[in-house]
């Protein structure tokens, strides 16, 4: 609930500051005096339930998705060793971690890489790869494990679902706003909604939700630095480092959707696209732990 708090008095403390700079740049005059009769309170409570409402959906249905998107089956009843061993992990580190069991879950890849969602800390969904159990010891695969469970065990999904609606809130107000001006203002269209409210909304709402990727991204990849420090702490600083090693040594692909965000690693892109990585570069990460007392 705290997290919740904080997030919520975040938005409500930007929108009032967006408020008092309309106001001491006369914005709202200007766009009053272009016969635009637009309540920017209607359309910041409005960008909120679309921002918001598209982040909470997406976070609601994410374990549902992710079963049938990634193929994910759920371990009920383990079938063999490893997914006894897997089970047993996992209830011990949850436990250490003070989460409730998650659901833990294998999905078809040959790409060595494992996920959690869920919205629940205490309901949550852990997914490794087969080829993970395949390619990875028992300790590295712990380590994953662990990495996973501390994203759980931090928020991290419901976190980055509270940032998302924010910077959707945002991007959904100022771009409408773009419309607006364009098309009253600078097109000096009275009827209605024009052609030029539509372009410029669009246009605008393309770049800014570009400059917003790189800041939730950023957010991203220092989330997971907590995450390999939480990895560390459940499952030994030197299995996380080994994990991370035998990483390196893999190719790296992102996974799909809102899952890339909470995988063990991503691709490494290079250029710009550094900065709308989900991941830190694995040396990095590797770095940070090796400098923990």
């Amino acid at each position: 609930m705290t997290r919740i708090f904080l997030f919520l008095a975040t938005n409500i403390a930007i929108i009032a500051l967006i408020s008092i700079v309309f106001q001491i740049f006369g914005i709202e005059g200007i766009l009053a005096s272009n016969g635009v009769d637009l309540n920017l309170s209607a359309l910041l409570v409005m960008s909120a339930v679309i921002g918001f409402g598209g982040s909470f959906i997406s976070l609601a249905v994410s374990k549902w998705s992710a079963k049938c998107l990634m193929g994910v089956r759920v371990i009920n009843q383990p079938a063999d060793e490893t997914e006894r061993w897997l089970l047993q992990t996992a209830r011990r580190q949850a436990d250490e971690a003070g989460i409730g069991m998650p659901e833990v879950g294998i999905f078809p890849s040959e790409t060595v890489n494992a996920f959690a969602t869920g919205m629940n800390r205490n309901k949550a969904l852990v997914a490794m790869s087969s080829g993970l159990l395949r390619q990875m010891s028992r300790g590295e695969a712990e380590a994953v494990l662990a990495h996973e469970v501390a994203h759980v065990a931090n928020g991290d999904m419901i976190t980055m679902g509270l940032l998302q609606g924010v910077i959707n809130t945002f991007v959904v107000f100022l771009s409408r706003l773009v419309g607006f001006f364009v098309d009253r203002v600078v097109l000096k269209n009275r009827r209605g909604l024009g052609i030029g409210y539509f372009i410029a909304s669009i246009v605008a709402q393309i770049f800014l939700s570009i400059l917003a990727s790189f800041i939730v991204m950023w957010f991203s990849r220092q989330r997971e630095f907590r995450a390999d420090a939480g990895g560390a702490r459940l499952a030994g600083r030197g299995k996380m480092i080994a994990a991370l090693r035998r990483l390196q040594g893999d190719r790296q692909e992102d996974l799909p959707g809102e899952f890339a965000a909470f995988g063990i690693a991503g691709a490494r892109p290079t250029g710009l696209r550094r900065f709308l990585m989900s991941h830190p570069p694995l040396e990095d990460r590797i770095a940070a732990l090796e400098r923990q007392n």
